[in-house]
């Protein structure tokens, strides 16, 4: 079973990191200022795409951000698809007023 683990320097900036066998095999890499928690990117390692782990990633993060209180900037195109397909999921921590 893959364990995800959040990993922040001081300023808030890092990733949730993703490990299967204590092997780094994917990661979503965020900011968290104020009560935004922003992700820049997803990724995970190309052989093992299509296996379910940018999905434990993403409900990693959104579960994070609902217990923290923080709202989500989804820069991330795969997090900016998956909010979009499934709004109702994820109304209560998308933060819709910050567009670039």
């Amino acid at each position: 079973m893959a364990e995800i683990k959040l990993e922040l320097n001081q300023k808030g900036h890092g990733a949730f990191n993703l490990f299967e066998s204590g092997t780094k095999i994917g990661e979503m890499v965020i900011s968290i200022s104020g009560s935004n928690l922003t992700v820049y990117h997803t990724e995970v390692d190309p052989e093992l795409e299509g296996k379910g782990y940018a999905k434990q990633l993403l409900d990693a993060m959104a579960a994070y951000a609902r217990e923290h209180d923080l709202k989500v900037i989804p820069l991330c195109p795969y997090v900016n698809v998956q909010f979009k397909r499934h709004p109702n999921d994820y109304t209560d921590i998308w933060n819709k007023e910050e567009v670039l």
